[in-house]
């Protein structure tokens, strides 16, 4: 089974779900772990990473996730996002695993924050205590780099954490350092680069590496073909393209 362990859908004319299952059924792949998208437009996404605009909508829409999650439940997973500026964040955490969420997305892009302050910190403990994973990409910035994450990491190893496109710019090696050295770092692959992609499977093994597509920036079969490049044995391959994000997710026992 192939799963793209992380699009953003929203209800916009370029990201929505049927779009984005109309793009799965044509790529070949089973299932999609999507999370809220529409924070910001991504059509203009150097404008948001350079500081030259600021998200349009922030709020995540979480409830339209649900729909469409609890519409297509053999197609699509849902991973919850937190603002960790809310003062409600954990209740509203634990309330999104009890409704069916299976992970919590954050988005340092969007919301601005630390992955130093206790905020997220309690996220963290959260996402450990139900098992399930915490996912978040990194920017251009001293509270949300690489480096903050991995102490993030550190500080709680019973909490698995997601490094969205296997972190900052073309060939982050601090992200990758992480992914090789703690049990509970893992590399999510979409839009990285095909050279840091083979360096990455030489360094860390197929075990650390989740594959994703970042729909609606990126298309999922152009995302998959660069998984497929590689040209791993079948073992190797199937848990990059899904084993290692249906453990991830506690999918394993489910259809």
């Amino acid at each position: 089974m192939i799963i793209d362990g992380h699009a953003h859908i929203s209800e916009t004319d370029y990201g929505g779900a049927e779009q984005y299952l109309v793009q799965l059924a044509a790529s070949g792949i089973d299932q999609g772990v999507v999370v809220p998208g529409g924070m910001l437009d991504v059509r203009k996404m150097t404008d948001y990473v350079t500081g030259r605009a600021k998200p349009e909508h922030p709020e995540p829409n979480n409830r339209y996730l649900q729909a469409c999650w609890q519409s297509h439940p053999s197609k699509l997973r849902g991973l919850i996002c937190i603002n960790p500026h809310d003062p409600d964040g954990p209740a509203k955490l634990e309330e999104g695993f009890r409704q069916g969420f299976r992970g919590l997305k954050l988005s340092p892009l969007s919301h601005e924050f630390s992955f130093a302050s206790k905020a997220v910190a309690d996220l963290a403990a959260c996402c450990g205590e139900h098992g399930l994973p915490l996912y978040t990409h990194v920017v251009y910035s001293p509270g949300a780099s690489t480096a903050r994450l991995v102490a993030l990491a550190r500080q709680f190893p019973g909490t698995r954490f997601i490094l969205g496109h296997m972190g900052f710019g073309p060939a982050d090696q601090e992200g990758l350092e992480a992914a090789a050295s703690l049990d509970n770092f893992y590399l999510e692959t979409s839009t990285a680069n095909f050279l840091h992609l083979q360096a990455a499977v030489a360094r860390v093994g197929a075990s650390k590496l989740v594959f994703g597509s970042e729909f609606p920036l990126s298309h999922p079969a152009v995302e998959l073909q660069k998984i497929l490049l590689l040209k791993l044995a079948g073992a190797e391959q199937d848990r990059i393209l899904g084993g290692n994000i249906r453990e991830l997710l506690r999918l394993s026992g489910e259809a």
